[in-house]
């Protein structure tokens, strides 16, 4: 196709708001008497788009969200095939309310805004329509993001993208590039903020969340992407997965997320493969699978990967699991997501030198590991929220050892500038700094008791 010049290459988006100008209807529709409502959109072109998607024919027993319904033929469409649906906009259009009167629909219609979509306030959905609305987002990965977290199935992603066309030379089909629009460069209207390539838009649903992001087809003026949250299912008789040594958050070290939070999960896991690809790897929260953004080796056998937290997680402690290749999922390690940190009455039973085991005492010429044991912990105590000090210095935790009946271990690291003599241990939670359990410790070093 020959190239557009700038002042023309968004043309159609022009021709066709005046044809809505003059016709009034985005959507057509047919009515059940036979007659036909005319809009910019034939039924032939609805019909030839949402067949992109693998959207079964019986929708019986599934909710389906239709972002962005504008008129409404995608989810009167969802309602005929059987499901319970939830068409929201951002603004309260007559003509949804029209249409919905006239094929007599029990479709849910709700003005609300993309970013204030949560699962706390609309549910979760089977599947989740995204038709022709990322390009009218000023964040459009953070739409995609909250798109990821209300979806449990599959997200069916359609977006306008930039094609050769739009930037001859520039080779836009494979590269993930994005063109940013300040006022009404893209067809004379304000409220079209960004215009994706292929590869951009594809990038984007991987990082928001999705495990996997399948190219549905390509149309004249756009892209179908379906989006899933669930890997493949394994062949029967798939290979074990890989054992789960730690999952921890990538900054804090501890296992407690706040899924409001951009935070990552950092895995390590045996394998004894030669080589893997973020491709070969897929690790799963809570069922969900979601895309690694790194995975490297860092010791014969043990491979590390780093991946986004899946959007969309229920509060409560949630199972991670590895699959490599074509391997069922392995073991698990638990993490907490978004459980509030409940103190009790924190005690401290004992310390000791963390390597040479001496009571009472911690050894700066032994590596300065001070290990103790504490009562009255939540279960989510970890690495993170757990505040140790000497004399008022905040000392690194670095293991803090399982829940049980008893008290847990905690081991600490003491700086090698930690002035020798006795000392004070407390022992607190971040949000409990006032709720601290206190005990003593004397500082060594042997060799210089030694050498004097």
């Amino acid at each position: 196709m020959a190239a557009k010049s700038e002042s023309t290459r968004f043309d159609h988006v022009r021709r066709w708001e005046n044809k809505r100008a003059e016709l009034g209807w985005w959507h057509s529709f047919e009515l059940p008497d036979g007659t036909f409502i005319q809009g910019v959109c034939p039924v032939e072109g609805l019909r030839n788009r949402i067949a992109q998607f693998p959207i079964p024919e019986d929708l019986s027993g599934k909710r389906v969200l239709d972002i962005g319904a504008w008129d409404g033929w995608y989810s009167f469409e969802m309602e005929r095939r059987g499901a319970e649906v939830l068409a929201i906009d951002n603004w309260d259009n007559p003509l949804f309310h029209q249409a919905h009167a006239m094929l007599n629909s029990r479709v849910e219609y709700r003005q609300i805004d993309m970013y204030e979509l949560t699962p706390e306030r609309v549910g979760r959905f089977d599947i989740v329509l995204f038709m022709g609305v990322l390009y009218h987002l000023k964040h459009p990965l953070l739409a995609l993001e909250k798109v990821c977290a209300l979806t449990t199935g599959m997200a069916a992603v359609d977006s306008f993208v930039l094609k050769e066309e739009h930037r001859p030379g520039d080779n836009v089909d494979r590269r993930p590039v994005m063109e940013f629009y300040e006022t009404n460069e893209f067809g004379g209207q304000t409220d079209n903020w960004v215009a994706p390539s292929l590869a951009c838009l594809q990038a984007f649903c991987r990082t928001a969340g999705f495990a996997r992001v399948e190219l549905r087809g390509v149309l004249e003026h756009g892209a179908c992407l379906a989006c899933y949250r669930h890997w493949e299912q394994p062949a029967a008789g798939a290979l074990a997965g890989p054992e789960l040594l730690a999952a921890t958050e990538n900054f804090s070290g501890g296992i407690n997320f706040n899924s409001s939070r951009d935070e990552l999960v950092s895995a390590w896991f045996s394998s004894n493969a030669r080589q893997l690809s973020l491709s070969d790897v897929c690790p799963q929260v809570g069922g969900y699978g979601v895309r690694p953004i790194s995975v490297a080796r860092v010791d014969e056998d043990v491979w590390q990967t780093n991946f986004k937290l899946p959007p969309g997680l229920t509060p409560g402690w949630h199972d991670v699991r590895m699959r490599v290749g074509e391997s069922s999922p392995g073991s698990s390690q638990r993490i907490a997501v978004d459980i509030p940190i409940v103190a009790g009455e924190i005690q401290i039973h004992g310390a000791c030198d963390g390597t040479t085991w001496v009571k009472g005492q911690v050894d700066r010429s032994h590596g300065g590991v001070l290990s103790l044991w504490a009562s009255g912990l939540p279960e989510n105590a970890d690495c993170g929220n757990l505040r140790v000090t000497l004399d008022g210095r905040r000392l690194t935790v670095t293991y803090v050892g399982a829940a049980g009946d008893g008290a847990r271990q905690i081991n600490a690291k003491v700086p090698k500038d930690f002035a020798l003599g006795p000392a004070t241990i407390s022992v607190s939670l971040e949000q409990h700094l006032g709720n601290a359990a206190y005990s003593e410790i004397n500082v060594v070093e042997e060799s210089r008791s030694q050498s004097q």
